[in-house]
Order: structure tokens, then sequence, then C-alpha cells
């Protein structure tokens, strides 16, 4: 740890975090997560003995390695760095830190350039999915510049477009877990589901809150938190997820009629913190949720009419909105998912 670690620092997507070759840390998971503790500076809630931004969204990591998968060109780890705990999980995926995959397997020479635009297969080792990258390669080199937009984000960037194959009961097993679309959790309507992440989707209604309050209002409401956890707790087992206490999954998110012409607006919990957005992956299971007849979600939703591009809903969330593209099969059943991000490398080198 003194020579310092190789490191580069990338925003991907609405996330930050730290990407790193897996034969630059160390093979032992121990000794792996006690280093990456000391890098962010976590525990503490400003982490200022570390690269962490003190936000779950700013304490991330990227471990990458070539693949040795015929349908994969590397092989993606996601950790998740507790900002005042101790731990490391990788007990889920995350679907913006992602976005900065497939540039960083270009710029480490594990993914040579194909043209001007290069497609990266990344097999997600948390839930053992297969996702399409397509990143910008003018010239043979990585482009971070362009026009595309994502909310959450200042500025613009090159359009990452990364569709998602087989996200189906990533961690859960099966899309619905419970094999119903409505579950009755604490006296609240709840669908469980999983669509490249565990959510437990409710109507903000049914929590006393209109579903447009500002993330800080929803943290420093103590009743609607400890409510929301004794429904996680209890949606753990349920989801094929065992005891939660200590996981960062399932997210909740609490679903309300759009305000800004998408078809529904949401806030989430990660699962103790108000996500500032919402997830990548969180998107495309609350997404999957609204199209699902019956759910609490569905009631809620206005779902627009499907276009040549498939069926694309708008998910709103505290700072815009995040579009999904869903394709169904002849049961209405999602089957595939689409999105755009955008990454940005911050610094390659050595990190303390």
């Amino acid at each position: 740890m003194s020579d310092g670690v190789r490191c580069m620092w990338m925003r991907g997507g609405t996330s930050k975090g730290g990407y790193f070759l897996e034969d630059d840390l160390p093979a032992d998971s121990v000794a792996r997560d006690a280093l990456l503790l000391r890098v962010m500076g976590s525990p503490d809630p400003r982490q200022i003995d570390g690269m962490g931004g003190a936000d779950p969204l700013t304490s991330k990591v990227a471990v990458v390695r070539p693949s040795q998968r015929d349908d994969a060109d590397v092989d993606y780890l996601f950790l998740q760095v507790f900002v005042d705990q101790a731990l490391v999980t990788d007990a889920q995926n995350c679907g913006n830190i992602l976005a900065g995959v497939g540039p960083f397997a270009l710029e480490r020479g594990l993914v040579q350039a194909q043209g001007e635009v290069t497609d990266v297969r990344i097999f997600m080792r948390n839930t053992g999915q297969v996702v399409t990258a397509r990143v910008a390669t003018p010239n043979g080199r990585v482009s971070y510049e362009g026009d595309a937009r994502i909310d959450g984000v200042p500025g613009s960037g090159a359009p990452i477009p990364v569709t998602f194959h087989d996200t189906a009961g990533s961690s859960c097993g099966v899309l619905l877990p419970t094999g119903q679309v409505r579950d009755v959790i604490d006296g609240v309507d709840v669908t469980l589901i999983d669509n490249g992440m565990p959510v437990v989707v409710m109507r903000a209604s049914d929590l006393g809150i209109r579903g447009d309050e500002r993330r800080e209002e929803l943290e420093d409401n103590g009743a609607l938190r400890k409510r929301l956890e004794s429904i996680r707790l209890q949606a753990g087992p349920l989801m094929n997820l065992g005891d939660v206490t200590e996981k960062s999954v399932p997210k909740m998110t609490l679903v309300s009629e759009p305000r800004a012409g998408g078809a529904i607006a949401t806030r989430t919990f990660i699962p103790h913190r108000c996500h500032a957005s919402i997830g990548v992956l969180g998107a495309v299971s609350v997404a999957s949720a609204a199209v699902l007849p019956g759910s609490p979600a569905a009631e809620v939703a206005q779902i627009p009419p499907t276009g040549d591009a498939g069926l694309v809903l708008d998910v709103e969330h505290p700072t815009g909105s995040m579009g999904v593209t869903l394709t169904l099969d002849a049961a209405g059943q999602p089957i595939a998912a689409g999105l755009l991000r955008t990454a940005r490398k911050l610094f390659d080198g050595q990190v303390f």
C-alpha cells in the first residue's frame, strides 16, 4: 500500500468510483476489502481520509479482468464500499458504474478498438448476466466528448448505449420471486421484483407521502424510514436474499403519478438513504413492475404506446428522469432492456 495501487477514477452514469484491474488488487478478498476501505476513507461520514465523496453514489468500485467466456470480453465485479460502516459488499450490481467498464477495458488494453464505435461485451460477475456497451472510439481511442445528456450529470458526453440481456432474476432467481405481482407486507401492497436489481416497489401514498418530496425531507422522516426497513427485512427472505440486515439490497422504491411527462415518478432508498436519482438497474426493475397488470406501480403509471424503438418508459426521479427501453414477449413480460449512459475518465494513476 505504501507504493500505491494502480487505479482509474471515473464517473459512470450518475455514480463515481475507482476502477481496478483485478491483478492490481490483493487476491484475498478480506485483504482486498480492507484496502478498499482505506482507499475510500471508510468508515467515516465524511470519508475525509480517502477518495470517497461521503455518499453511497461516490463510494463504489469496479474490479475488471479479461474474460474466459466465449460470450464476453471482460468480467466486471461491482463492490459497494459503505460510507459509515467498515463494510464492502458484492450483493448487488451497479448499472451506472457499469457505464465506465467499457471505456476502462479499452483504456487498459483488455479490448482493442474496432472502428469508430466498439462493442464491449461485459459479464457481470455479481449477477451472472452479459451486457453490451457501445463505446465511441474514433481514431482507435476512447472519446468521452459528445452531445449525450443524462439527468443528474451536468454537461454532456459521448453516448454509451447499454443493452442488458437476460436480467430477470439476476439476484433472486426469477423476475417475481414470490410468483405474484402483488404481495402485502405490514399492510402495504408491494411488488417484489428483480429485473437486474432486487427492488421492493410500493405506492408512495400507502406510506403517507406524496412521492415528489425532496430527498432530504424523506431522509429526515424517521417514521418513514422505520417502516421501510421493517418491510425490507421481511422482503429479503421472500426474495430469496436471506437475511438482508447488513445487505444493500433490496432497494426500496416509492412510486407515484408522473409529474414531468414521464411514465412514473420514483423516490428510492438504497436502502437507508434516499437516492439522488435512481440506479440504472433499479430503473429497469421499476419500469418492469409498471408494465405488469395488477402491480402497485401499474396503478399509478402512465404507459406510452410502443414505438419503433420498443416500449420507452421515462422513470422520473429527484433530479430528472431515466429512459428505459423494454422489449416484451407475447405475454407482456419484459425480456430485454436498454439504457443510454455516459462516462468520463477523471484521473489515472496510483491511489494510496
